[in-house]
């Protein structure tokens, strides 16, 4: 079992940042990979950013290409997510997520998920 605790979510102008960060505890050396997803308002929770335990390689979707970068601390029991740029599109609910082997983006793939943080992006 692994519990994820997110924190760092808030109301903040467009063009400002945040930093998002989700404390892993538990199991956490048979972790694959880690990321953030988001879920707006009427919308499918989608993936955002991802990160392999073994090498740090890092993906991210599209829309946030250039502005977010994903990370974790050299324990590898906390990930962070800093949010630069941000939009009125980037409002959602941010979620930490344990994540199987397999398409790192598909919510079918998450074994773990944190309860999740409130980003508000106001223009």
């Amino acid at each position: 079992q692994v519990q994820l605790v997110e924190s760092g979510g808030g109301s903040v102008q467009a063009g400002g940042s945040l930093r998002l960060s989700c404390v892993a505890s538990g199991y956490i050396a048979g972790i694959y990979c880690m990321g953030w997803f988001r879920q707006a308002p009427g919308k499918e929770r989608e993936g955002v950013a991802a990160i392999y335990t073994v090498g740090g390689s890092r993906v991210y979707a599209d829309s946030v290409k250039g502005r977010f970068t994903v990370s974790q601390d050299n324990t590898k029991t906390t990930l962070y997510l800093q949010m630069n740029s941000l939009k009125s599109e980037d409002t959602a609910m941010y979620y930490c997520a344990v994540i199987n082997r397999g398409t790192w983006y598909s919510r079918g793939n998450v074994r773990y998920w944190g309860q999740g943080t409130q980003v508000t992006v106001s223009s």
